[in-house]
């Protein structure tokens, strides 16, 4: 068994992921267009998660750690 990994494999087949990244995405657009970023952060706790950033103040623990900046948290 051999196993690879390389690092841009969606290039090769750009229509496909396009699609993919749209269908994996497009219910938390949808969420937020309808709910606004604070409403839809608190009811969904996915989306809550990947928010990295509010006000200028990171909010994300591995991306302060990453950069060694202060771990602020969400104000909701």
């Amino acid at each position: 068994m051999v196993h690879y990994c390389v690092a841009n494999m969606p290039g090769a087949v750009p229509h496909t992921s396009t699609k993919a990244l749209a269908n994996a995405t497009l219910p938390y657009v949808l969420k937020v267009a309808d709910q606004g970023i604070e409403k839809a952060a608190q009811t969904d706790p996915a989306l809550r998660k990947g928010i990295n950033l509010w006000q200028g103040k990171v909010t994300h623990k591995g991306v302060a750690e990453a950069h060694n900046l202060e771990l602020s948290s969400l104000p909701f």
